[in-house]
């Protein structure tokens, strides 16, 4: 079970499209970074490239805040291939072909109906904690401007009240 405050499920090993090869990928590779992971229900659909898009457009922001961004679906890698190399050629983050479906299991966003991922977000800190988990529905498009909030408001180590910005006044330390 996914809990906030408690270690995040590991992984390694996986297979993931990155930057035009296919690379294995493990959460240990994260350590001693924030990390952004995303799940995806699958490629060459309607709303995953607009997340997917949203994430690469604002990668650079998340960097600067020494955070990663993973992506990953249970599509294969060479459909995150053919999707990312047509469609999407600014992802240069990796994407993780979850075929198995134990990633997406784990992380509890698994459809059992059809094999796909949930969509589905965590932000796990680089200790390897989950910090921030989110699940909606697939008709819904999550906000990568959202995310960097929570992820700006986490690393503050502040309570931070509704609708916080950086710069703006916190509540205390946590």
């Amino acid at each position: 079970m996914i809990e906030l405050g408690k270690q995040a499920p590991e992984f390694e090993n996986v297979t993931a499209y990155h930057n035009g090869e296919f690379t294995k990928v493990s959460l240990a590779d994260y350590k001693g970074k924030w990390l952004v992971f995303f799940f995806y229900p699958r490629d060459f659909t309607f709303i995953c490239p607009t997340e997917i898009r949203g994430f690469a457009k604002k990668a650079d922001e998340f960097s600067a805040l020494n955070c990663e961004i993973l992506g990953a679906s249970t599509d294969s890698e060479w459909s995150h291939k053919n999707w990312l190399e047509r469609d999407l050629p600014e992802v240069k983050y990796p994407v993780l072909a979850d075929t198995t479906q134990n990633v997406a299991f784990d992380y509890e966003v698994l459809n059992d109906e059809d094999g796909s991922a949930e969509r589905g977000l965590f932000i796990i800190d680089p200790e390897g904690v989950v910090r921030y988990t989110l699940v909606s529905s697939g008709s819904v498009g999550r906000s990568v401007t959202e995310t960097l909030r929570v992820l700006k408001a986490l690393q503050s180590g502040d309570l931070c009240p509704v609708e916080w910005e950086t710069g703006e006044e916190t509540l205390g330390k946590a």
